[in-house]
């Protein structure tokens, strides 16, 4: 009797469970539609459902409930969930998450940007300072007085020894002249005159050829010519170059000497092209030298070049600088900073509150506590801290200035910022075409890596992408869509690109024979 009862007890609650599991399963199968609606929070209050997203992460959303290629539901996002694009463009990030990642706003001005602008230059000669040593007549180099390059000399110091047949014979008719001149001093006027002219012809040939007046005048004394006569600089400076030597023979206009005044001397600053339009003549310029630590150098500009390097994309722009102490030697490297006139007042924000694409600059404002919403921004000039805003944002909002990049990478700040800007038809033509389309096709299984979970294809020509016939290896997304299958199989199949690149398969299933036409080998 016992046995009996017990029996019937236990046949009794598995009649009960069956019943409840087929309500509950029941109830499980009608939950999308309520999720539509809402979902009932452990608080009471219900949550909004936005849309469905794909489970795989593709690129793929839908409104209501809905399942992919391979039988998965697509996941619900709820209103008001953390770290989500609104429907409005912004960004969501939760309180605690915004003092985790330690984001920093600050709100934009206006202001007058002040910008310096830096280049890199050289010590040069001052090219109106330099002078050459070129005899006017034909001779030969008698001796030495400057024989090495480098040499400091000061103005009429004797350079050489000259001695030259031209240069005898002229000093010998001057000789005549002042001679004759001297014993006609009692003729009559026109032998007097006759005479005077060749003095002075003889003179003046003297002078240009460069003879010093001292040795005119000694010559006019001893009243003979001298086999050799001293040639002598023109200015004070540095011998730049020395091509005179003992014993040489030169010809009219050789140069000799190259001689430099580097009381004054030139830096050539490359200066960007960007960079051009905030310099002009008289700007004043501060110089430092590596040769020179903690000395700072000042001088004016005084000339920018017309021309533009093409190689370098650099304008040269020259400064004048004294060189009382001789510090300041050709060919040393220089540092320039040069001071632009400030701009008028504009919008600006820091630096570090742009994002910079490449094609697209884009700020974070902050709308409200923990929403942030990314704005397309026109820059327009820049300082060392600050750039200005063009369009965009308006002298006030608060903008993320730091963790602007983790914000990115902490929520879907892509999708986000693809909300704002209508796309070209041919962008949304490519889209359509790649990452939410699902391409079908037909072929034979190659080979199937079940370890790495992919699959080689011999499959025909794919309509959808244009595709010739070829192999080519496909990713499964579930490894159990390979089970069953052998090389050799006919299939047809579905798949997707999940990111650029990867072919991911979401569905296949073998093909009626001779249905994917004749099987090829590589």
């Amino acid at each position: 009797m016992n046995r009996l009862l017990a029996t019937g007890g236990a046949l009794l609650a598995l009649a009960t469970a069956a019943g409840l599991g087929y309500a509950i399963g029941h109830q499980r199968s009608d939950t999308p539609t309520a999720a539509a609606a809402g979902v009932q929070g452990s608080a009471g209050t219900t949550r909004k459902i936005l849309y469905y997203r794909n489970p795989m992460g593709l690129p793929d959303t839908s409104p209501t409930p809905k399942k992919d290629p391979m039988g998965m539901d697509y996941i619900p996002v709820y209103e008001g969930a953390d770290d989500t694009a609104a429907s409005d463009g912004s960004v969501r990030i939760s309180v605690e998450k915004v003092q985790k990642l330690g984001v920093r706003t600050e709100a934009a001005k206006t202001q007058s940007l002040a910008r310096s602008v830096r280049a890199l230059g050289r010590i040069e000669v001052d090219e109106r300072r330099v002078a050459t040593v070129s005899p006017k007549f034909e001779g030969w180099v008698e001796r030495l007085h400057v024989n090495v390059t480098g040499q400091l000399v000061s103005r009429g110091q004797p350079l050489f020894d000259v001695y030259s047949p031209e240069l005898v014979s002229a000093q010998r008719e001057y000789a005549i002249a002042s001679k004759g001149n001297e014993a006609l001093k009692d003729a009559d006027s026109s032998a007097r005159d006759g005479m005077r002219g060749l003095a002075e012809a003889s003179l003046a040939r003297l002078r240009n050829w460069d003879i010093s007046e001292a040795q005119i005048k000694a010559l006019s004394q001893q009243g003979d010519a001298r086999r050799t006569l001293s040639l002598r600089s023109p200015v004070t400076g540095i011998v730049m170059e020395k091509k005179a030597v003992q014993g040489m023979r030169f010809a009219a206009g050789d140069a000799l000497y190259q001689i430099a005044d580097l009381s004054t001397v030139w830096v050539i600053a490359d200066v960007n092209e960007q960079d051009v339009g905030l310099i002009a003549p008289g700007q004043t310029a501060r110089i430092t030298i590596n040769a020179y630590p903690g000395k700072l150098f000042e001088g004016a500009i005084t000339y920018v070049y017309p021309t533009l390097n093409a190689e370098t994309r650099t304008v040269p722009v020259r400064v004048e600088l004294a060189n009382p102490g001789g510090l300041l030697k050709p060919g040393l490297f220089a540092s320039l900073e040069l001071k632009a006139a400030p701009r008028n007042p504009a919008v600006t924000v820091p630096l570090s509150a742009v994002i910079d694409s490449g094609a697209r600059q884009i700020v974070l404002v902050q709308v409200a506590e923990g929403r942030f919403e990314p704005r397309a921004v026109k820059l327009g000039a820049r300082s060392e801290s600050d750039v200005e805003i063009l369009d965009g944002v308006k002298a006030g909002e608060p903008v993320v200035i730091s963790a602007n990049f983790l914000i990115d990478a902490e929520s879907n700040l892509k999708a986000a910022v693809s909300g704002f800007g209508a796309q070209p038809p041919a962008a949304k033509a490519k889209d359509a075409t790649s990452a939410n389309a699902v391409h079908h096709g037909e072929g034979h299984v190659e080979a199937i890596d079940a370890a790495s979970g992919s699959i080689s294809l011999a499959h025909q020509p794919i309509a959808s992408l244009k595709w010739p016939a070829m192999t080519m290896d496909f990713v499964l997304a579930n490894a159990s869509l390979g089970d069953g299958l052998k090389a050799g199989a006919a299939v047809q199949f579905d798949f997707v690109e999940r990111q650029p690149g990867e072919w991911v398969i979401t569905a296949i299933k073998p093909l009626a024979a001779g249905g994917a036409g004749a099987h090829k080998g590589h």
